[in-house]
């Protein structure tokens, strides 16, 4: 059987954004709460939409504080600040950070049990639908406005709370790429790379589906095509929006197919070392991908075509490995770090990583079964 869980509305193109005052006037919400982060704030992006509120007389209260890779503190934080506001509709502008954080809000303002927010680890039994959210992504990696995950740091226990629940997928999803034109280059890079872990995770999970994998597979090549040059031209309009799509294409498959190692292995560095999650990502998937080459070696022959390269007469070991040597070259050709070594991680910390990465909910995904020895060989050679 398989399942698929999606946006009630979802708009793409330069200046789709417009379409929230329609979305707003036919909802009747007169008042919002709208989420996102300084920087945003600071190089007016955030202002591209709240123009809109202003225009169709909706008033907001406006919550900034979100940090990347947003703890349960930053999440309550932002939970007395909605009550304050008492709104109509919460409005997410930002990445996979401030969606995630508006996300937890929205479930729990409607499931307030909840409100401790471990609780929601996991597939929590939530029993109301979140209140409801319209996503601005301004970013094209986590596809946070199309999936039922989230992923909330406890900074007391130092991990990644994964959260998985249909309740929370947002009403709306806005993917305008004229509020990406802006993203620096290393931003760009990261999550661009982190929309293409999804996409091949999600090709080659266990739960794959056919439905998954023509997402999947299309979704690789949408990034393939334009992902260096998102990066280094940030203005040119064609490769952001081919970034947007396939940021959105590869989320509306792994939020109902899942992931794998690569995310598992991720997690940890982010909680323990607050390493941004596209980075981490980027840096890990050419070695899960090799790690996993036996379990999925039919995959990957579609994978490199995906990823343009010509696999005629190729045996499938061939292939497979093309595969990942393509994803090498575009993780160098964007400037993505090659070992942990190079972003701060301390080998005395691979054995704590690998035992964390084993528990994280991600790795029942993986193709391949694995074991926390096998984890800490592969960030050892990560290292």
């Amino acid at each position: 059987m398989a399942r698929m869980v999606l946006n009630e509305t979802s708009y793409f193109g330069a200046g789709c954004r417009s379409e929230l005052k329609t979305e707003l006037k036919k909802r009747g919400m007169k008042k919002a709460f709208v989420v996102s982060d300084k920087d945003l704030v600071k190089f007016n992006v955030a202002k591209m939409v709240t123009d809109l509120l202003d225009e169709s007389g909706v008033k907001y209260c406006l919550f900034d504080d979100v940090k990347a890779n947003p703890t349960i503190h930053n999440v309550q934080c932002a939970l007395a600040k909605f009550k304050e506001c008492a709104p109509d509709v919460i409005i997410a502008i930002g990445g996979g950070s401030v969606i995630d954080t508006a996300k937890a809000v929205s479930i729990i303002a409607n499931n307030p049990s909840f409100a401790d927010v471990k609780s929601l680890e996991g597939t929590a039994d939530t029993k109301n639908r979140a209140f409801p959210v319209m996503a601005f992504a301004t970013t094209s990696g986590t596809a946070a406005e199309v999936t039922i995950n989230y992923v909330i740091t406890d900074e007391d226990a130092g991990r990644k709370l994964v959260c998985v629940d249909p309740n929370d997928i947002p009403m709306v999803a806005f993917n305008d790429a004229e509020m990406m034109m802006s993203m620096p280059k290393g931003l760009t890079a990261s999550t661009g790379m982190d929309a293409l872990t999804h996409a091949i995770e999600g090709y080659i999970t266990a739960g794959a589906t056919p439905i998954s994998d023509l997402l999947c597979w299309n979704s690789i090549k949408f990034i393939a095509d334009n992902l260096e040059n998102a990066v280094k031209n940030g203005a040119d309009a064609a490769a952001r929006e081919g970034m947007a799509y396939g940021s959105y294409v590869a989320g509306m498959a792994f939020s109902n197919v899942g992931l794998g190692i690569v995310h598992s292995m991720a997690h940890p560095l982010g909680a323990r070392f607050d390493i941004a999650h596209g980075v981490a990502n980027a840096l890990l998937l050419p070695y899960v991908m090799e790690y996993n080459k036996p379990a999925a070696m039919e995959k990957y022959e579609g994978i490199a075509r995906a990823m343009g390269v010509c696999t005629k007469g190729m045996s499938a070991e061939e292939a497979a490995n093309a595969a990942i040597e393509a994803v090498k070259k575009l993780s160098l050709a964007i400037g993505i770090p090659q070992h942990l070594r190079d972003i701060g991680i301390r080998e005395e910390s691979l054995k704590q990583l690998s035992e964390d990465a084993f528990i994280d909910p991600c790795t029942g995904g993986n193709p391949r079964k694995t074991s926390v020895a096998e984890i800490l060989e592969i960030y050892k050679k990560a290292y």
